[in-house]
């Protein structure tokens, strides 16, 4: 029988920023982890084949889930990108596909949408990206208890461990403690890389790196998006209230939908 593992790094939402993942790495090395789990959306970013290649590097010692933008980069690799996405969207996905090789579209390709692992002092934990039972569900510190209530409804594990909305946040509900691990590469609120230590305790962290010379890395990278990336998830991140404010109005609007006649305006 295989014994729990100790100490896990959970490192989500790098989005291509090499900078803030050497970053993390050099902390989760310091913290004398048995595991780094990948939260998905890997790769689009202004450097998605180089963070491939960094997380290739730990073999054994990682292992990766899917997100959404993972999902989109093979289906843009595919060349099968949903003709519905705005090309503000596209360009920053199809750029970043054409920096992979064929291993590095397989590799996103092979992911699971989910990862249990038993760590020692916490039990069996579930790794996901947004939710349990989707890739792009938000899930925030405000959303409504009865809509948490119903997304964890089928989990068995005490934990679940999420991420995609890039706020850390740590709920708990009828015994399921459901945790955001922040982002490393997009952050709202702080700047710096966030990433969460799970042991003997689930403890949200922050990795400082120099954000002004990994701004002028991206600007150089050919990324579309180069600029607005540096600026907004480097520099100076929008605050978590905002991004909140953001996230309800989006949460709203498709409550909204969803409880509308068919066939009404």
């Amino acid at each position: 029988m295989t014994s729990p593992i100790r100490r896990v790094a959970a490192l989500y939402d790098v989005h291509g920023n090499l900078p803030a993942l050497d970053a993390a790495l050099a902390d989760v090395d310091a913290a004398e982890v048995d595991l780094v789990i990948f939260g998905g959306d890997l790769a689009l970013g202004p450097m998605p084949r180089e963070v491939l290649e960094r997380i290739a590097e730990l073999g054994n010692r990682a292992r990766s889930l899917r997100g959404n933008c993972d999902r989109l980069m093979v289906e843009a690799c595919n060349g099968r990108l949903p003709a519905t996405l705005p090309a503000a969207v596209r360009a920053p996905i199809t750029w970043a596909a054409e920096q992979l090789r064929q291993r590095h579209r397989d590799f996103l390709a092979s992911l699971p949408a989910t990862i249990t692992i038993d760590i020692a002092s916490l039990g069996a934990v579930l790794f996901c990206h947004a939710t349990p039972r989707s890739d792009e569900e938000i899930v925030t510190v405000r959303t409504p208890e009865e809509r948490v209530r119903t997304i964890m409804g089928t989990v068995r594990e005490s934990v679940v461990v999420c991420g995609h909305t890039h706020m850390p946040f740590d709920r708990r509900m009828d015994g399921v403690r459901v945790v955001n691990a922040g982002s490393v590469g997009m952050p709202f609120g702080e700047p710096g890389a966030h990433w969460l230590l799970a042991g003997s305790s689930l403890e949200h962290r922050r990795s400082e790196y120099d954000v002004e010379s990994a701004a002028k890395r991206i600007s150089l990278s050919g990324y579309p998006d180069a600029e607005r990336f540096a600026e907004r998830h480097v520099l100076h991140p929008p605050t978590e209230a905002a991004m909140l404010a953001m996230f309800e109005a989006s949460e709203s609007a498709a409550s909204a939908s969803a409880s509308r006649p068919s066939g009404a305006p």
